[in-house]
């Protein structure tokens, strides 16, 4: 049995490979914040979500698959936080009990193995129960598939089968073997027999044709007890395997419905803290990684309305068919929040969840990168320009057509002539080969020249100051200025 919940056609490897540059991506884009409230507390959840959030989903069909499911968990969530706890619940049981599973003797790994399947029989049927009076409220192809796959596979014959077999394995009338003999008459090849019930008991007792040799071993005959149990163990020891693998094959469903809908788990977490907070929330339009899209509206930054705990200023932009957008404007008037929020939305988009932001839509990226500033090298193995330089080539490495590329105040570290001279450089290679690039700077020279070259495909912002001075931390179209306000800080401040 599959569950298929993440993927249409395999399961969700919760190990998989993080992309090279994880950590950067959770440090500049401060995703911990998101990881903590997806997670509440558990640290099973927080895996599932930095695993599926890291791991970018690039076919617009897929990101839509996992919207559908979303969205059947946001209108049943205690449907489906119901069916997450069967698999929490068999993770408590096995912690508890039926170790005896791991023992090396047939008898132990059987009993063990009746146990912990009559386990998950009680289990199974709890979700063919949901299954038949719940199914009908779900209309997502992945849900649809898998209830329509647990009413296919655990039928009411299965279950009938199942019960009868696990207490045919109690072995209350003793064990049926069968043996050959081998040189000097020793038994060997033991296996188990079915016994035959064709007749009713009563017919087996009272028939002329029964006739049997038996014999009693002595209460304290310790050696004969324990021939009899190696015996015994030889002749179900394939029957314990076959019984042990099968739960093995139950516990594996378990786990990976566990680790397929602890990511639903967490979206619906996050959703259910940002819709207290009044933050409007929508599920983006994915578009083919080749075309040119970006446009929304209420923008905000995910991050900072967890942290701050109340509502955050959105941004509205329309960046279609855009494939630079230039950042300039005042100190301290939102432009890293909003590249932030850009870089957030994405990854939530690309992993199949909701995106912060009242509309959204953009192409997906084949990567995301982030080169933002960074603090200056404790140690002094490099100057700060090297350390930019050295990020940038390790970014171009792993860089290919239609990647998405964050800029933070990049190549600052040197003087305005030679930062735009660098910052001109790189990009216009980039461009080229089909990069999608936002970029926050103050280099006044490289903003200008960029405006200047009068390109189709840029697009120039501006974070806005009221004419006192005032931020309204909202991001604007707006040709690049000279000036960054800095005195507007300096009055601030002194």
């Amino acid at each position: 049995m599959k569950a298929f919940l993440m993927f249409p056609d395999r399961d969700f490897d919760a190990g998989q490979a993080l992309p090279w540059n994880a950590e950067s991506l959770i440090q500049d884009l401060e995703l911990t914040e998101i990881f903590k409230a997806m997670a509440q507390d558990d640290d099973f959840l927080h895996q599932i979500a930095r695993t599926a959030l890291l791991s970018s989903l690039t076919q617009p069909e897929l990101i839509r698959y996992r919207q559908d499911i979303l969205q059947d968990c946001l209108k049943n969530p205690d449907i489906v936080r119901a069916i997450y706890r069967l698999p929490i619940e068999s993770i408590e049981n096995k912690h508890k009990h039926w170790m005896g599973i791991f023992s090396r003797y047939p008898g132990g790994i059987l009993s063990s193995a009746v146990e912990m399947m009559r386990m998950f029989l009680d289990l199974l049927v709890r979700l063919r129960r949901i299954a038949d009076e719940k199914s009908d409220r779900f209309t997502s192809q992945g849900f649809t598939r898998f209830f329509a796959m647990i009413r296919h596979e655990l039928d009411d014959d299965f279950f009938a089968e199942a019960e009868a077999h696990l207490k045919e394995l109690k072995f209350r009338s003793g064990v049926l073997l069968g043996a050959q003999l081998g040189p000097g008459a020793e038994a060997n090849h033991y296996i188990l027999r079915k016994p035959d019930r064709s007749q009713p008991w009563i017919k087996q007792i009272f028939s002329s044709k029964l006739r049997e040799c038996s014999f009693r071993l002595p209460p304290r005959d310790n050696a004969g007890a324990r021939i009899l149990s190696e015996i015994k163990d030889q002749g179900i020891n394939r029957v314990a395997n076959a019984l042990a693998q099968s739960a093995d094959h139950v516990d594996s469903f378990f786990d990976m419905l566990r680790t397929e809908l602890a990511f639903y788990i967490g979206a619906m977490n996050l959703h259910e803290r940002l819709s207290a907070m009044g933050e409007p929330l929508t599920l983006p339009v994915p578009t083919a990684a080749s075309q040119r899209r970006h446009a929304f509206s209420g923008l905000y930054d995910v991050s900072l309305a967890l942290m701050t705990q109340q509502p955050v200023v959105g941004n509205t932009l329309n960046a279609n068919d855009k494939a630079i957008a230039v950042i300039t404007g005042a100190n301290q008037g939102g432009k890293s929040t909003f590249l932030r929020s850009v870089g957030q939305a994405q990854l939530m988009m690309q992993s199949g969840m909701f995106v912060p932001a009242a509309s959204f839509s953009a192409n997906v990226c084949t990567g995301l990168a982030t080169h933002y500033r960074r603090e200056e090298d404790a140690s002094m193995t490099s100057g700060k320009l090297d350390e930019e330089l050295s990020r940038m080539s390790a970014i171009i490495d792993h860089l290919g057509p239609d990647a998405l590329v964050l800029f933070n105040e990049s190549f600052a570290a040197t003087n305005e002539r030679e930062g735009s001279e660098i910052a001109r450089q790189i990009v216009s290679a980039l461009l080229e080969k089909r990069v999608k690039l936002f970029f926050v700077t103050h280099l006044y020279a490289f903003a200008r020249d960029m405006y200047d070259q009068k390109r189709a495909d840029a697009i120039f912002l501006r974070a806005e100051r009221q004419a006192d001075g005032t931020r309204t931390f909202r991001i604007i179209e707006g040709e690049p200025l000279q000036t960054s306000f800095g005195e507007d800080l300096y009055r601030q401040i002194f």
